[in-house]
C-alpha cells in the first residue's frame, strides 16, 4: 500500500470507527471507569488501548511545546488500581499518561518524538477506546529486488476463555481454526519467500484490537483471519470468505455480529444509524489498493478451498466471497480477508472438521491460494526503502 492510500484508510478510520462502535443512545448513565492502559510497539508504529467499563464519548487535539496530543474521555472516573504512567521511548512516543482533569473527564496524554499521523476510535464489547499512532520509516540506501508480498499474519480466531462457537457434539471453533493455522504456517513456510507469524499458538484469549496491531507491528502484507461458521440452522453447510465492506445480505450480517460478539438486532441497528458515513468511508476505500487487493486474495483463497476440497469431498458448497463488517479487520494496513472454512454447527461439518485429513486438505488448499496470489503480484525494486515496481520509473 502506498503512503497515499494509507492516509486515506487513516482518514476514513478517524470519521467511521469512532461514530460506528459508539452511540451516544448507549452512554452509561453513571461514570465510566477507566480500567487499564495498554501498549504495543513496532518500527514505526505504536498502538495503545484504554479499558473502559462502557462507550463514551471522547474528544481529541495536539499541542505543541512540548508537542503530545491529548484525548478527554467524557464521563469518566480512573481507577485506583492502574499505571497512570507507562514509559515508551520508542521513537515514536516518549510516554502515555493518564489523569483525572476534572470531576467527570480523564484525560490520556501522548508525549510525542516523533509522528506522521493518528487515528483514533471506540471499540465495544468490551469497551476501548484504541489509539493508532505511526511514525515516519526510515531510509536506506540499498536497493535489491524482493518478492512484492513476504510477510503474512495468520489470524486463528477465538481462543482461550472464548471459544467461538461450539459444535453439536461439543466441538470448539476456537481448536479447530488454531490446528488449521498452524497447519497454514506450516504449509506457507515452505516457500522461502514468506516470514509467517501468527496472532497465536496456543490456546489464550487475544482482543480483537490486538490482533491487527500485532499485524501491523510486523509490517504484514496479508492478513489472514480463519474461523468456522455457525448458524442456527443446522442444514447449513459450505465454505465463504469474506472482506471488510458494507453489506445488506441477512447472512454477512449475522456473520458478522457471531464474530463481532454482537446481537444481529445491535449490528443492525449501528449499521442503519451510520449508513450514509459509510457509504462515503466505502467510497474513499474503493480508491485504495488495499480493497482491491483484498478482493483478489479472498477469490484466490475462496477458489483454491473450494477446488482443493472438491477433489477428495463430496457435496463442498461454494457460498462465494462476500462482504461484511468485521472488528478484526478494522485498522489492518494491508489486504486483508477471513475466511469461514466449514459450519462447525452442521453434524456432517462438525465431524469433518474433528479429522486430522479435513483440516490438513483446507490448510494446504488455503497455501495454494496464497501462493497463487503472490505469484500474480510482481516483484518490486526496493529503492531507499520504498518499494516500487520493478524497472518503474522513478
Amino acid at each position: 500500500m502506498t503512503r497515499r492510500n494509507f492516509i486515506f484508510s487513516l482518514l476514513y478510520l478517524k470519521v467511521f470507527l469512532s461514530s460506528f462502535f459508539f452511540s451516544k443512545n448507549a452512554r452509561a448513565s453513571g461514570p465510566v471507569d477507566v480500567k487499564d492502559i495498554r501498549q504495543w510497539s513496532s518500527k514505526g508504529y505504536t498502538r495503545v488501548a484504554v479499558d473502559l467499563s462502557a462507550p463514551v464519548e471522547f474528544s481529541s487535539k495536539r499541542i505543541s511545546n512540548p508537542d503530545r496530543l491529548y484525548f478527554d474521555l467524557k464521563n469518566t472516573k480512573i481507577s485506583k488500581e492502574i499505571n497512570t504512567t507507562l514509559p515508551v521511548g520508542d521513537g515514536i512516543l516518549k510516554t502515555v499518561r493518564a489523569g483525572q482533569f476534572n470531576q467527570d473527564t480523564v484525560r490520556v496524554v501522548l508525549d510525542l518524538e516523533e509522528i506522521k499521523d493518528f487515528k483514533v476510535f471506540m471499540l465495544e464489547d468490551p469497551a476501548r477506546l484504541i489509539i493508532d499512532v505511526y511514525g515516519h520509516k526510515k531510509k536506506n540506501n540499498t536497493k535489491d529486488i524482493v518478492p512484492a508480498l513476504t510477510t503474512i499474519v495468520l489470524d486463528p480466531g477465538h481462543g482461550g476463555r472464548d471459544p467461538g462457537a461450539v459444535g453439536p457434539n461439543g466441538l470448539y471453533e476456537k481448536d479447530v481454526v488454531l490446528d488449521i493455522a498452524l497447519k497454514l504456517k506450516k504449509a506457507l513456510s515452505e516457500n522461502q519467500a514468506f516470514k509467517v507469524f501468527m496472532t497465536r499458538e496456543r490456546d489464550i484469549f487475544i482482543p480483537l484490537e490486538e490482533r491487527t496491531a500485532f499485524a501491523n507491528s510486523k509490517n504484514a502484507d496479508l492478513f489472514i483471519s480463519i474461523h468456522a461458521n455457525a448458524s442456527p440452522n443446522r442444514s447449513a453447510r459450505g465454505i465463504e470468505t469474506y472482506l471488510l465492506n458494507w453489506t445488506n445480505d441477512e447472512e454477512s450480517i449475522r456473520v458478522s455480529a457471531r464474530e463481532n460478539a454482537i446481537s444481529i438486532k445491535k449490528m443492525k441497528a449501528q449499521m442503519n444509524k451510520f449508513k450514509s458515513e459509510v457509504s462515503v468511508i466505502l467510497g474513499d476505500l474503493m480508491r485504495d489498493n488495499k480493497r482491491d487487493e483484498s478482493i483478489k486474495l479472498a477469490n484466490y483463497i475462496q477458489n483454491s478451498i473450494i477446488s482443493g476440497l472438491g477433489e477428495n469431498y463430496s457435496e463442498v458448497r461454494n457460498h462465494g466471497v462476500k462482504n461484511a463488517l468485521f472488528y478484526v479487520l478494522f485498522g489492518a494496513k494491508m489486504p486483508s480477508v477471513l475466511a469461514e472454512v466449514s459450519f462447525i454447527s452442521n453434524p456432517v461439518e462438525e465431524k469433518l472438521l474433528s479429522k486430522e485429513d479435513y483440516k490438513t486438505h483446507i490448510a494446504k488448499a488455503m497455501a495454494d491460494g496464497v501462493n497463487t496470489y503472490a505469484a500474480a503480484m510482481p516483484s518490486v525494486q526496493k529503492v531507499a526503502g520504498l518499494k516500487k515496481s520493478a524497472g518503474a520509473e522513478r
